[in-house]
């Protein structure tokens, strides 16, 4: 029987390797539910080849994948894809997206995958196994100082209902004159976070497949992910706050100061 691991690592490279084939060339993109929330032509090319090769090795596992959807079986184990994080990156010619692939077996996150083709990072994560960056450990940031912390964040398609207005809370943390990027893709912020290039990371609105590889591997890397309560993350949150672990509670501070 096919090992979990192994078929992540062929679905993760072969959608990767269509990524690679149209990447600044020529696709189709259409919109979704709003103007700037694209599907590309690329995006269902990625996913099809993923979940092929899912089905071909584990005929009787569930699937959640972007675009087509929950494909449920009678399974304990659930696969969760998104075949472009970053897809508006992508659309635009920007190296800046990746296969994000997550496995959960009895509703706990069991391994991790997220692959950008154009940089050849592949981010790997297994439940209490640690995560590896092309095949290397990799842990969080030690940075406990957080006026010189480095953040990431992004902004939805659709704003959140929320007590506070997200560009208020980004104007908080601004005001501090800390350094926030904005990549367009979660999955890779957080694995930036979990190889320690970012110290931080918050977003609302995000989906399951995400985040759901990300998730496994900024734990596995040493880190801390909660909602903005500051409660027990689930990949089904629509709120998602990921740090070193040393500066979350400054982070949560600022996040919900207002509430």
């Amino acid at each position: 029987m096919a090992e979990v691991r192994d078929v992540l690592n062929e679905a993760a490279h072969a959608a990767g390797s269509i990524i690679l084939e149209y990447f600044q060339g020529s696709f189709r993109i259409e919109k979704k539910d709003s103007v700037n929330n694209l599907v590309t032509e690329v995006d269902k090319l990625s996913e099809k080849v993923i979940i092929d090769i899912i089905k071909k090795y584990f005929p009787d596992h569930s699937i959640i994948s972007e675009e087509v959807g929950e494909l449920m079986q009678d399974s304990d184990y659930q696969w969760i894809i998104d075949p472009i994080d970053g897809t508006v990156n992508f659309a635009h010619g920007i190296p800046i997206c990746c296969v994000s692939i997550g496995v959960r077996y009895k509703n706990e996150m069991l391994y991790g995958v997220v692959y950008n083709p154009m940089m050849d990072e592949f981010f790997f994560a297994e439940k209490d196994n640690g995560a590896y960056l092309n095949d290397e450990p990799i842990s969080v940031s030690e940075k406990s100082d957080f006026e010189t912390a480095c953040l990431v964040t992004g902004f939805p398609y659709k704003w959140p209902v929320s007590k506070e207005h997200p560009i208020r809370v980004f104007e908080r943390f601004i005001m501090q004159g800390l350094p926030v990027r904005r990549l367009g893709s979660a999955a890779i912020d957080l694995c930036w976070v979990a190889c320690g290039r970012f110290d931080g990371f918050w977003e609302y609105n995000l989906n399951s497949w995400d985040v759901a590889a990300g998730y496994l591997i900024v734990q596995e890397a040493g880190g801390k992910i909660t909602n903005f309560q500051g409660e027990q993350y689930s990949v089904f949150d629509k709120e998602t706050l990921a740090t070193n672990g040393l500066i979350h509670d400054e982070m949560l501070r600022l996040i919900t100061v207002h509430e």
